[in-house]
């Protein structure tokens, strides 16, 4: 199925997302996949395995940075201009908690939509084999549209 938008169809946020989400070789490396996305938010889910571990066996801080990082950043892509794509102008993590096994789940949104920056915050939690949920990391960013050159 295409989710090139055509003149009768308006793309949704959604589309707009996975759109740019396929074309990110990290994340499918990673295994990561877009639970859902819609205007100012969206939720990136990313499994544990050996290729996002660190040497003590739990999820690597730069996996979680990653995940958060394109979470809230696919978060402003849905309120960006159309033919517009983002990028990372900054961002600042803090870690919680050390996590393994289950899965991560990445929270983005938008906390302010301006003209030449968008403000973004997201939330990182580790959801385990059992169910129980722990609070893993939160970040706070700053993206700026550009051109989509695609």
């Amino acid at each position: 199925m295409s989710l090139a938008p055509t003149p009768h169809h308006a793309e949704s946020p959604l589309e707009r997302v996975l759109r740019s989400f396929e074309r990110q070789g990290l994340m499918q490396h990673w295994g990561a996949r877009v639970l859902r996305a819609q205007v100012g938010q969206c939720v990136i889910t990313l499994p544990y395995s050996d290729k996002v571990s660190q040497q003590q066996g739990a999820f690597h801080g730069g996996a979680m940075g990653a995940l958060a990082d394109i979470a809230a950043g696919y978060a402003a892509l849905t309120q960006a201009p159309a033919g517009s794509e983002v990028v990372t102008v900054e961002y600042k993590i803090n870690f919680l908690a050390s996590c393994q096994g289950g899965e991560l789940r990445a929270t983005g949104r938008v906390v302010k939509a301006g003209k030449r920056v968008i403000i973004t915050s997201a939330d990182v939690i580790h959801i385990a084999a059992d169910g129980r949920e722990t609070a893993c990391a939160v970040l706070q960013q700053t993206i700026m549209p550009v051109h989509k050159t695609y």
